[in-house]
């Protein structure tokens, strides 16, 4: 007998990430950057075969070393610029769909909370990336089969691909939250500057320090990551709330400020850390932006306010 879930997505994947999969796999923004990195794949392998390249010699082999993407031959470059730039930067359309039309209004009355709602369009934009790359992991195989390529080099590309996806994609759905293409624009580049800033100083210190992209690079590479996807989506998160009381700063100008500062705090803690550990500014700038922005709650042992309901009127003699 056909089951319900033939046709459908599981529950486990949480009712947001469901509406956004549905909605996001019917579009033209997943289908045609899906095939047309197929035949882009194709053809970039076939110029590599044709061509003999061979990648160019570095002992700086390491995840998010954006310049081992482009000496590592045209099958990198075109899948790092549709699945890390293009595809990502489709989340710039997600959360002005919910506030522009007060939809975020009305799931915030059910049982999703604000991160639910973020993440779930996060799980959604990233991981059709994610699916798009692994589709091309075949290609990666014959690479690695037929030519003169280092799995270790094609490892440390394919986490980059995935890591850089993930940091622009909360970054494209925090600038979406935000009114007007000029303002959105404006939060993409503030987050791109303080991104970069932040996290090459670590990055560059560290496999200084080693003379290569040794355990301290890719702990600080693991840690930049994290800090800027948690910026990002703390940043959409953070304009979603329904009231912000008269005492309290503009939840989204704290963030914003915290893009500004973070490069300075990285850039301290590698200094006192002699150029190791720069990590330790990234993780705790990601601390600080996740709980930088908490709705104060009641603990569940009190006891919910007596109702103030009027007497009913009294009936006349």
């Amino acid at each position: 007998m056909e089951k319900a879930w033939d046709h459908d997505l599981p529950e486990r994947f949480g009712p947001m990430t469901v509406k956004e999969l549905r909605q996001n796999l019917r579009r033209g923004s997943f289908v045609y950057p899906f095939i047309g990195i197929q035949l882009l794949a194709v053809l970039a392998v076939f110029a590599e075969f044709q061509m003999s390249r061979v990648a160019e010699y570095t002992e700086y082999v390491g995840v998010m070393n954006l310049g081992l993407m482009g000496s590592s031959g045209p099958f990198w470059v075109v899948v790092s610029v549709i699945c890390m730039v293009i595809m990502p930067l489709g989340g710039l359309i997600l959360m002005g769909q919910e506030l522009e039309e007060g939809n975020h209004e009305l799931l915030l009355l059910t049982q999703l909370n604000r991160w639910k709602v973020v993440l779930g369009k996060f799980y959604t934009i990233w991981g059709l990336c994610a699916l798009t790359f692994v589709s091309l992991l075949p290609y990666v195989v014959v690479r690695y089969l037929l030519g003169s390529i280092e799995w270790w080099r094609e490892a440390c590309c394919s986490l980059t691909v995935l890591g850089g996806s993930a940091i622009i994609a909360a970054g494209a759905i925090g600038a979406s939250s935000f009114k007007g293409l000029a303002a959105r624009i404006g939060i993409m580049a503030l987050f791109f500057l303080s991104c970069g800033a932040a996290c090459s100083v670590p990055l560059a210190v560290a496999a200084s320090r080693e003379k290569g992209c040794e355990i301290w690079y890719h702990l600080n590479a693991l840690s930049a990551v994290f800090c800027y996807t948690m910026l990002g989506l703390s940043l959409a998160r953070s304009r979603l709330r329904l009231v912000v009381h008269a005492y309290e700063v503009k939840p989204s100008w704290m963030i914003v400020g915290l893009l500004v500062f973070t490069p300075f705090v990285v850039w301290m803690t590698t200094l006192f850390t002699g150029g190791y550990a720069g990590l330790v500014g990234l993780i705790g700038m990601a601390f600080v932006s996740i709980y930088a922005d908490v709705t104060p709650k009641a603990p569940k042992w009190m006891a919910a306010p007596t109702p103030n309901i009027p007497p009913p009127p009294m009936p006349h003699s």
